[in-house]
């Protein structure tokens, strides 16, 4: 594939999303489904390596790039997630006066609410690749109500989930 036409694609994902993973979906269609340039272990690894890396979360997309297509990927990665930032600025101001009016603040909700379902569409495979234990469901499924009715931090519950993990490993329980 050509550098020009990742770009495009990884362009897309970033542009069609308001924070880290919820370019997801796109980058999984056009990756994984319609052109097979990775897979969803691939995928899975490029948004771990993202979220356990300092940074914003919408850098798995390097990772991505990476997989995709080695260095060149990743300078497209690169140059696709810095591209919104030098268009905002001319986006904002443009965008700013028309805010108030009801039909765009309507617009705006369908779009979060269709991103929503967009992200849990592309959720449900990754974690169908990622869930073949049942120490990694027991895992999911404690993180996820730890996460939904505690307030603890993510970071916390993401270095327990990895402390388990690992002495499951340990003690000879496949993860």
């Amino acid at each position: 594939m050509s550098f020009l036409a990742l770009y495009l694609i990884l362009l897309k994902a970033t542009l069609s999303s308001f924070s880290g993973l919820a370019a997801m979906p796109v980058l999984r269609d056009d990756l994984v489904v319609h052109r097979h340039l990775i897979n969803d272990h691939q995928l899975n690894t490029a948004v771990a390596i993202g979220r356990i890396t300092p940074g914003p979360k919408g850098l798995y997309i390097v990772s991505a790039g990476y997989y995709a297509a080695g260095t060149v990927g990743v300078f497209a990665a690169w140059l696709a997630i810095i591209t919104p930032a030098l268009l905002v600025i001319p986006l904002l101001e443009f965008a700013g006066r028309r805010t108030r009016d009801p039909r765009v603040q309507r617009m705006l909700r369908a779009v979060v609410l269709a991103s929503a379902g967009i992200s849990l569409a592309a959720t449900l495979p990754l974690g169908a690749d990622a869930l073949h234990t049942p120490v990694a469901w027991l895992l999911a499924v404690a993180s996820f109500g730890i996460l939904v009715f505690t307030k603890l931090d993510t970071t916390v519950v993401v270095f327990g989930a990895s402390t388990v993990s690992v002495i499951a490993f340990a003690v000879g329980i496949s993860t």
